[in-house]
C-alpha cells in the first residue's frame, strides 16, 4: 500500500489519499505558482468536489474520470486559484462555491457566475459526506476552508492561502490584515481542532496542527 505524502510538484504524478468514505487527491499545477488542487470523491456516490481550479483544465479534468463533478469550491478570490474555473465548469456544469465577500471578484474574473455563497458555518456535501466552511478572513476578505471531520479517523482540512507550513498567508504588508488573520487562525483552527488534524494548503506541502501549534507565538511576534 502507498502512504500519502502530499509531496507533489507541477508536471508530476497526483497523490491520492484513501480514507474510509472519501477519497482525497492532490495535484500541482502551474510550473510558476505551483498551486495545489484536490479532487475529493465520495466512495459510496462517486460525486466529486474539486478545491481550487487553479490552473490547467488538461491536468484536472482527466482526474475526475467517469465520475460526476458536482462542484468547484474556490477558496479565494486570487487569480493564481480561479485560471482553470471556466473550463472546468463549462466541461462539467458544476456548482461554482465561494465565500461572500469574495464571490464579486471571482466572477469578475473569470466571467464564471459563483452559484453559492458561503459564510461560517455552512455545510458543502460532497455525495453522503459533508464539509463544513470555515471562513478565515485577512489573506482576503472571504477567504475560506473546507474541514472534513472524518468520524472514522481524524479531521482534515483544506485551507487555501490562509494556514501553510511554518505560518499564516501573505498579509502583503497589511498589519491589520495580518492579525484579523492571525486572529481567526488561532481561534477558528487552533483552538478547536486537534492536533492530529492533516491540512492542505493552497501551496507546496501538507502539515499537522499539532506540528504548527507550537509557532503560533513566533508567528504573531514575527508579524507575518
Amino acid at each position: 500500500m502507498v502512504t500519502y505524502t502530499g509531496e507533489v510538484t507541477p508536471g508530476g504524478a497526483p497523490d491520492t489519499r484513501e480514507l474510509a468514505a472519501l477519497t482525497i487527491t492532490k495535484v500541482a499545477v502551474d510550473e510558476q505558482m505551483s498551486n495545489n488542487c484536490y479532487l475529493l470523491r465520495c466512495r459510496s456516490t462517486g460525486e466529486q468536489l474539486l478545491v481550487d481550479a487553479a490552473a490547467e483544465p488538461d491536468i484536472l479534468l482527466p482526474l475526475l474520470g467517469a465520475g460526476v463533478l458536482t462542484t468547484v469550491v474556490t477558496t479565494h478570490q486570487h487569480w493564481d486559484h480561479h485560471r482553470a474555473l471556466a473550463d472546468v465548469v463549462k466541461a462539467t456544469g458544476a456548482e461554482v462555491v465561494a465565500g461572500e465577500p469574495d464571490a464579486d471578484a471571482i466572477t469578475s474574473q473569470t466571467g464564471v457566475p459563483v452559484t453559492r455563497r458561503v459564510h461560517q458555518g455552512d455545510t458543502v456535501a460532497v455525495g453522503d459526506t459533508t464539509l463544513e466552511v470555515i471562513a478565515i478572513a485577512g489573506h482576503t476578505p472571504g477567504s475560506i476552508a473546507l474541514l472534513y471531520d472524518d468520524p472514522q479517523g481524524h479531521p482534515h482540512l483544506f485551507t487555501g492561502d490562509s494556514l501553510f507550513p511554518g505560518g499564516v498567508g501573505n498579509t502583503f504588508g497589511d498589519e491589520a490584515a495580518f492579525v484579523q488573520l492571525i486572529d481567526e487562525v488561532e481561534t477558528k483552527v487552533f483552538q478547536r481542532l486537534p492536533d492530529e488534524t492533516w491540512f492542505y494548503p493552497g501551496h507546496g506541502d501538507d502539515s499537522t496542527i499539532g506540528t504548527e501549534r507550537p509557532s503560533l507565538g513566533e508567528w504573531r511576534t514575527r508579524g507575518w
